[in-house]
């Protein structure tokens, strides 16, 4: 089984590069609103534990399946232990099962990523971006309080890939990541 974590700042494009690399793998998509957009819905609020509880389970049932593999988008603050304990969680998941891991982080403008912030396909995929005034201003916030862009070589797992997709389509971005790792 493969398993890419599609990593990168706040409407980056994780999402939607991960619905192109989809469209042209075999590799199934799991982004993170899969299980925040739920919770909020039924909390009202962002319940960390429940969406880390759900998230184990999907992740626990399809490694155990014969699936190809999986993409799974992740906003990572390098600056953050916790961050770094939670790549590994999940990988001890998959591991036992023989599962091949692939890092690819996307980059992009600050700007590009405000633009992207408002994109039909993030706003119908992620409502509690819908508020866009909060939305772009947790993006501003989160940019100013975390490093959520990976130092020169901080990665250091084998089968990593930086890819700056500010002026890359979705497709395109994907269409690179699916060469570079021949997925």
């Amino acid at each position: 089984m493969k398993f890419l974590f599609l990593i990168g700042d706040a409407a980056v494009g994780k999402m939607t590069v991960g619905q192109e690399l989809m469209k042209i793998t075999k590799l199934r998509l799991f982004h993170n609103h899969m299980t925040i957009e739920p919770v909020l819905e039924i909390f009202g609020t962002y319940h960390f534990a429940a969406i880390s509880r759900l998230r184990d389970v999907i992740f626990e049932e399809f490694a155990k399946s014969e699936q190809y593999g999986m993409i799974f988008t992740f906003m990572w603050a390098f600056d953050q232990q916790s961050d770094w304990d939670y790549v590994e969680h999940v990988k001890s998941i998959f591991e036992p099962y023989g599962t091949e891991f692939y890092y690819v982080e996307l980059v992009a403008t600050q700007s590009v990523r405000l633009a992207r912030n408002e994109t039909e396909n993030r706003l119908r995929h992620k409502p509690s971006k819908r508020d866009l005034d909060w939305s772009n201003n947790r993006l501003l916030a989160d940019d100013a309080q975390y490093r959520l862009v990976s130092r020169e070589g901080e990665i250091p797992f084998p089968n990593t890939l930086r890819l700056d997709n500010t002026n890359l389509t979705a497709a395109e971005a994907a269409r690179r990541i699916r060469e570079a790792f021949d997925l």
